[in-house]
């Protein structure tokens, strides 16, 4: 079994790479566009996945931030995220890795309760983001937010550190019971 490791490579020089993991091909495609629209001082990639493992490929780019992407209507989508989530290096989990759930908006269509995605992203202690990536407009502000994460979390920020990124969006959250 293939593991996903922060230092699997090495960083290129000024360049941030973020991998979005999901099974909405057309949605995360739109996003990957959005973010590739956005003022960058770093040489932006971004790669897209269905699901991890990665192949093993010596020329792929080491990856500073990694995104798993849940529909709320599909109990497949969350199930993909956490059997992708065993080929994760737990030190990608010190403020490298987080969760966008999208299709919220709906509740009523909803086959996964928010509170599963909660209980998730609280259990790997990583940022837990909800956008409607249907809707332009939100689309478009979560690829901007997605930018300035990668490019704390690829060190391309002068004085804030993933970890710290990571201790300002939890702090944001409301405390779960096991926290205080």
């Amino acid at each position: 079994m293939s593991v996903l490791r922060p230092q699997d490579q090495l960083p290129g020089l000024n360049a941030a790479t973020i991998l979005l993991v999901g099974k909405e091909d057309a949605l995360l495609q739109q996003l990957a566009d959005s973010m590739l629209k956005e003022d960058c001082a770093s040489s932006l990639k971004v790669h897209l996945a269905h699901s991890l493992p990665l192949p093993s490929d010596v020329n792929r780019p080491r990856i500073d931030l990694i995104v798993f992407v849940i529909n709320l209507h599909s109990k497949y989508s969350l199930q993909n995220v956490e059997e992708s989530l065993r080929h994760v290096d737990t030190t990608f989990f010190l403020g490298k890795v987080g969760f966008l759930v999208t299709g919220a908006g709906r509740d009523s269509h909803c086959s996964v309760h928010r509170n599963t995605v909660l209980k998730l992203a609280r259990a790997y202690r990583s940022p837990l983001l909800f956008c409607d990536l249907e809707v332009e407009g939100f689309r478009v502000s979560m690829a901007q937010r997605l930018v300035r994460m990668l490019q704390v979390c690829a060190g391309h920020v002068p004085g804030v550190s993933a970890l710290s990124l990571l201790s300002l969006l939890r702090s944001s959250e409301s405390p779960c019971l096991e926290d205080l």
